[in-house]
């Protein structure tokens, strides 16, 4: 096989590739639109929630249950699927970081990390930790599922210990870093809240009963949120990651376009001189006659 047609077959090879890539980023940017519209929903009901509880905590602090600790709970949001740069090694990077401040200030305490995707899961070394593996989200469709499955987890969790802290990692589309936030125990910062009214806000139920609802539709809620935040994130690194695979790509093939001309021209040289000298070697018998 001729060197020309090598290289004609590389670039082919590129071209298939790219052709590839770009649905994959076509992809990502489309899961992007979608997700904008669940996030702007979501928000507004968190953002809801949050005013009952303001409100309601005002009005009935003693309510609110006041849990110590015994196993700290880390939930990493990672991916699925890859092409998105260093999403889940930086946030291994995070649980490491936070690991040691939460060791220097209280000392070492039982942890366990719940990682979210398979990616992640591959670079999770357990060390002291216990990790439960969860299955990540490829589309916005599998997030039903994957909550579920947090919710469980967390639910055993809870049975096994008296009380847990729980703190999120993952990515923030918005602010483009990533977000390490406690989400149990929940409202701590509602303990000691002025009271906004004159009169308390009317219930159907007793009020413990309204805490433990308002609580378990926070926590579902609030996860609901941050698993869609995370895979804008996720898909908005999978487009830029892809761009830039698609750039390269393009490049190479660019730059093996002037060297297969070139050699395509050698062989057409190549061709007229074997033309010539066989007209030459025709031409010599008749001169001898």
């Amino acid at each position: 096989m001729s060197r020309r047609r090598e290289l004609e077959q590389h670039r082919q090879r590129l071209n298939e590739t790219r052709e590839i890539m770009s649905s994959m980023k076509a992809l990502a940017f489309m899961e992007t639109r979608k997700l904008s519209r669940f996030i702007e929903a979501q928000r507004g009901v968190v953002e809801h929630i949050d005013r009952v509880a303001e409100d309601f905590f005002s009005f009935y602090p003693a309510t609110l249950p006041l849990l110590s600790a015994s196993q700290t709970v880390y939930l990493l949001l990672g991916s699925e699927r890859g092409f998105c740069g260093d999403f889940n090694k930086s946030l291994v990077e995070a649980l490491l970081a936070e690991q040691a401040t939460q060791q220097s200030e209280s000392g070492q305490q039982r942890e366990q990390i719940i990682a979210i995707g398979s990616k992640l899961s591959g670079l999770l070394a357990a060390g002291k930790a216990e990790v439960s593996h969860l299955d990540g989200i490829s589309v916005v469709e599998d997030i039903e599922n994957t909550l579920i499955k947090i919710v469980d987890t967390l639910k055993r969790l809870q049975k096994e210990n008296a009380g847990l802290s729980l703190r999120i990692l993952y990515h923030d589309p918005d602010r483009q870093e990533i977000i390490n936030t406690q989400l149990l125990p929940p409202f701590e910062s509602h303990q000691h809240l002025q009271q906004p009214f004159s009169h308390p806000p009317q219930l159907n139920v007793r009020p413990e009963e309204f805490c433990r609802d308002l609580l378990d539709r926070y926590l579902f809620s609030t996860l609901h949120e941050t698993l869609y935040l995370s895979l804008m994130a996720e898909n908005q690194r999978r487009v830029t990651h892809l761009e830039g695979a698609v750039q390269q790509l393009d490049d190479k093939a660019a730059d093996l376009l002037p060297r297969s001309n070139t050699l395509r021209q050698e062989e057409i040289t190549e061709e007229i001189e074997i033309i010539l000298l066989s007209a030459e070697s025709l031409e010599r018998p008749r001169k001898s006659d």
